[in-house]
């Protein structure tokens, strides 16, 4: 498996909030994580990038402890968290001037990926002149642009929290295919957080379920395509349904 974390366990106040977690993502694998609100998801994200530190357990990427450090894998929250004062190209250059690059350099290098991300014509627009599909997929660039500009990307990984709930149902569907078709095109493997049964079979290689309180790994499901109405049973009832 290119990445995983075994046993992880967070405490707030003494008291644990998820438990004795393990999850993995194979090579260019899409794995969703989906159950209702408040059992500690996105809590289990940020450990998974480095954000918090568990009080127990480990987090690997390609058989490297990463546990507690940030910048080993991408990380996009639910919100895309662009700045209004700056350009499209302006927010999405922020990893590379980050890492070092001069703005202009950085402006060069983004520029090329624009056409890919469906945004070529959109660099020097504001966030507030786009929809909501269109500054998704700005954030998603933004995101990426590390990986897509890494020299080795086959252990690149990338943790999405529920990036399309703010969308309306029709754009939703169109990101939803839009992002599965990029995801294959630049090899990236995805820790994908929904609360959306249909996305996480539509958009998934493998489901796990995480519900109670502390929050737990429930049900693991190896998504079938043949076999989705069954599943999507399965899932409903072990999120109490």
């Amino acid at each position: 498996m290119i990445f995983n974390c075994d046993d992880i366990t967070k405490n707030y106040e003494g008291k644990p909030v998820i438990k004795n977690i393990s999850l993995e993502l194979a090579q260019g694998g899409f794995v969703s994580l989906l159950g209702p609100s408040g059992v500690g998801k996105t809590t289990l994200f940020n450990i998974l990038a480095g954000v918090e530190k568990p009080d127990a357990g480990r987090v690997s990427l390609s058989g490297e402890d990463i546990t507690g450090t940030s910048g080993k894998v991408s990380y996009m929250l639910q919100k895309d968290l662009l700045l209004e004062h700056r350009t499209v190209i302006d927010n999405v250059i922020l990893p590379l001037l980050i890492r070092g690059e001069k703005k202009t350099a950085a402006r060069k290098i983004a520029a090329q990926f624009f056409p890919m991300f469906g945004l070529a014509g959109y660099e020097k627009k504001y966030p507030y002149q786009l929809s909501g599909g269109m500054r998704q997929r700005a954030a998603l660039l933004r995101t990426c642009l590390i990986h897509l500009t890494a020299n080795s990307k086959s252990d690149q990984v990338i943790l999405l929290d529920e990036p399309f709930s703010a969308l309306d149902a029709i754009t939703r569907r169109t990101m939803q295919k839009w992002y599965a078709e990029i995801a294959e095109k630049i090899k990236v493997s995805t820790f994908f957080i929904t609360h959306d049964v249909e996305e996480a079979l539509i958009l998934s290689d493998t489901v796990y379920i995480m519900t109670g309180t502390p929050g737990q790994i429930t049900e693991k499901i190896d998504v079938n395509p043949d076999n989705q109405a069954e599943q999507k049973s399965v899932i409903l009832k072990a999120i109490g349904l």
